[in-house]
């Protein structure tokens, strides 16, 4: 069963030198359970791709499936619900809310979502990725490296289908971004999440079961199950 499949999705934007094509005609499909890393140079379209799979972004032309429902035939709030429902983020900046403590930040996504027991459920991802002496820190307070983790718990809080990883060790040392990549696949495989992974670093995008790469918009490689569409 897949779980995402784009199908012939374009991005072109204006610019003062005429129309720019971001993304151009790219097709392929993720199967559940499976990591799919995409690659390419910077300015390749990754990032611009990524949104438009996580329904952040309208593309110019194309359809995305998620869970077989067209997100690009909804409304915003329509795309926003099915992420809210299905979907998790990790950053290469985080995204973390400064005027929140790192408890508050992981059980944010159950409040809205209006399940019971949030506080409990939020201590338990944090301590899952090690940081449970670390539950009433601010952003602030907390190393880059811890604030990841942070965005990794609250990734995994909600027990997302998918996961949409963007650049999640760039803002990192390499040490620092070892072991935060160690921790997001650890975490991946014992949720049984579908996972998406934007990066430059081809040893991370080794780490999947798949490589897709992008060249000024268009998809070169594509290999292993789930390929096609």
């Amino acid at each position: 069963m897949n779980v995402l499949e784009a199908r012939h999705v374009s991005m072109e934007v204006s610019s003062p030198d005429g129309t720019l094509t971001i993304v151009d005609d790219v097709s392929f499909c993720v199967a559940a359970g499976e990591s799919v890393a995409v690659v390419g140079a910077s300015g390749a379209g990754k990032s611009t791709l990524l949104a438009i799979l996580a329904g952040l972004e309208q593309p110019t032309r194309g359809t995305v499936f998620l869970n077989g429902e067209d997100l690009t035939a909804l409304d915003e709030d329509g795309r926003a619900a099915a992420r809210a429902e299905h979907v998790g983020f990790v950053f290469q900046s985080f995204h973390l809310v400064p005027s929140l403590t790192a408890l508050e930040n992981v059980m944010l996504p159950l409040e809205l979502a209006g399940k019971n027991d949030a506080a409990r459920t939020a201590r338990a991802a944090l301590a899952a990725v090690g940081l449970e002496a670390r539950v009433a820190h601010y952003p602030r307070q907390l190393s880059g490296g811890e604030q990841q983790r942070v965005a990794i718990a609250r990734a995994f809080v909600g027990r997302p289908e998918l996961l949409f990883a963007d650049e999640p060790t760039g803002n990192l040392d390499t040490v620092t971004g070892a072991r935060v990549a160690d921790l997001l696949f650890e975490q991946n495989r014992a949720a049984g999440t579908t996972l998406v992974l934007v990066t430059h670093e081809r040893e991370l995008a080794r780490r999947c079961d798949r490589v897709l790469e992008l060249d000024a918009g268009r998809l070169l490689t594509t290999a292993g199950p789930g390929a096609g569409a």
